[in-house]
């Protein structure tokens, strides 16, 4: 992929875009993470100024300062995606501790990384799937039509919390059909999880981890919203929350076992800050492309989120996370969900979709380009060892001085 345009990675309208993340400068002097603001096409280290992308959504001036705050420049943005794409030099390293070119990392840093389940009516669906098969890929067609015969296939317009929605779960208890992910897809309160560790999750070009034990999985293309310690939406990005859906499905106990794993959360390329070009609604009216190319069978698989479909609003999903109940002093990472789960056929009639090693993975939509990763193992990439402690360790020795 190291040979392709890059052009397809970036924002349509990537002058007009207000660009900001993180990369992985390997020069000599300036060894580690920096916070970028990409402008006119070229790349800025702005780290001087603010030295996390924590800092920077904090400030009341973050606009001000992603156009013209003073930094290093670092040359074009297609050639640092160009030198982070997979089969690029050292490509799965990037972001971790590997040497080489500059290379992009997640945009994020020490935010918490939080995750929206079951948003979209048709993933409701495939979680109440899941649960019913046990997380045995084998029932799933089964389970499938006598779940959809029972409460249908669409749920899109059942407001979550409504009085419709309550007379239903009423309906399905009494039949014995309800579930915990029906709780949470149509009742009063969203799920709000922990996907990842501030310091964990991996960026554009770099190898994304499925468990060795999983054998029924996927990946989830989401919007994700980056928001600062005042619980303010500030930006938009790209996110594949990976899913292990046999693992899940066996008990919903096991969630942070299915969720949270080395490289199993990726987010990018660049968080896109809203202005009065992109806004909220442009995240509401956004469409998110999913594109799955096998490198062992030629297996091809598309699919697209269409976020008016969501049934709770991003600023709800922000205030069940946040709030007088629940603060984030270093601000958040909030995936929004997604309404694709596939089950297209893959390696025998009725078996659905799992991933291969080696699957490229791309995640796109018009405005915020595109996040591309590679499938692997969670034991055979890189282990995560850039923690908090070593970014704040990297900044001093570089005598960088994140805020107060």
């Amino acid at each position: 992929m190291a040979n392709l345009s890059v052009s397809r990675f970036l924002p349509i309208d990537l002058e007009e875009a207000l660009l900001v993340g993180r990369v992985w400068r390997r020069d000599s002097a300036h060894e580690g993470p920096c916070v970028v603001a990409v402008r006119g096409g070229q790349v800025f280290d702005i780290t001087r100024i603010v030295a996390t992308t924590a800092d920077l959504f904090d400030r009341d001036d973050a606009l001000e300062i992603a156009r013209n705050a003073p930094g290093d420049a670092l040359g074009t943005v297609a050639d640092l995606l160009a030198a982070s794409l997979p089969g690029a030099p050292d490509a799965a390293g990037a972001g971790r501790s590997a040497k080489g070119p500059a290379r992009l990392l997640a945009p994020c840093d020490v935010q918490a990384i939080k995750a929206c389940g079951v948003t979209f009516a048709v993933s409701l669906i495939e979680r109440v799937i899941e649960e019913q098969a046990g997380g045995d890929r084998a029932k799933a067609a089964d389970v499938r039509a006598s779940i959809t015969a029972l409460i249908g296939a669409d749920l899109s317009q059942m407001a979550p919390g409504s009085e419709a929605a309550a007379r239903l779960k009423e309906e399905l208890r009494r039949r014995g059909a309800w579930s915990q992910y029906l709780e949470v897809g149509i009742g009063p309160d969203a799920e709000v999880f922990s996907k990842s560790q501030p310091m964990s999750a991996v960026g554009f070009g770099a190898d994304v981890g499925l468990l060795r034990a999983s054998a029924w999985n996927n990946p989830e293309p989401e919007i994700v919203l980056a928001v600062n310690a005042r619980g303010v939406a500030m930006g938009a990005t790209l996110g594949n929350d990976v899913n292990l859906r046999d693992i899940e499905g066996r008990s919903a106990l096991l969630l942070g076992k299915c969720k949270d794993n080395n490289a199993s959360c990726a987010i990018g390329p660049f968080v896109r800050l809203f202005d009065g070009r992109f806004t909220l609604d442009s995240v509401r009216e956004a469409s998110v492309s999913l594109h799955v190319a096998g490198a062992d069978d030629g297996f091809v698989l598309d699919g697209v989120s269409h976020m008016r479909e969501i049934s709770r609003d991003p600023l709800q999903l922000v205030e069940q996370t946040c709030g007088a109940h629940h603060q984030y002093p270093d601000g958040f990472m909030l995936f929004l969900g997604t309404m694709f789960s596939p089950i297209q056929d893959r390696d025998a009639a009725g078996s659905g979709f799992t991933h291969h090693i080696g699957d490229i993975v791309t995640i796109s939509t018009p405005q915020l380009g595109a996040l591309v990763n590679t499938v692997k193992l969670c034991d055979e990439i890189a282990p995560w060892t850039f923690g908090v402690r070593a970014l704040y360790a990297n900044l001093a020795a570089r005598g960088i001085a994140p805020a107060a």
